[in-house]
């Protein structure tokens, strides 16, 4: 993280966004520097207008957008909705069982009322 707030440090500042400069920055910071990581963050930035990226972020909610979280609360309730269902089901099941086993244990006599006698 310390890369990328060197770039910005120097976007703010003007300068130019090298090796040399992202380097001075962190060793200036007491950061171990590692020189692939830097050649690859001037890499990636080659192409970047940081003012614009930095204008997009702060225009969007953190999480997303605002419809994509009424998305993503609908489709949170649907999945509840549906996990609901699930458990309904799943104890239904259950209670079959469960009037089966007991059925079964008293026709064959194996109940805890003839293990004590």
């Amino acid at each position: 993280m310390e890369y990328v707030y060197a770039a910005l440090i120097l976007n703010e500042t003007g300068a130019e966004l090298n090796e040399d400069n992202i380097t001075a920055v962190l060793e200036g910071a007491g950061v171990d520097v590692e020189e692939s990581r830097v050649k690859a963050l001037v890499a990636a930035l080659e192409d970047v207008d940081i003012e614009e990226a930095i204008e997009t972020a702060a225009a969007v909610p953190a999480g997303g957008s605002a419809g994509g979280a009424a998305a993503d609360a609908g489709a949170a309730d649907d999945e509840a909705d549906a996990d609901e269902a699930d458990d309904e089901a799943d104890a239904a099941d259950d209670e079959a069982d469960a009037a089966d086993d007991d059925e079964d244990e008293e026709a064959d006599g194996e109940g805890l009322g003839n293990l004590f006698g």
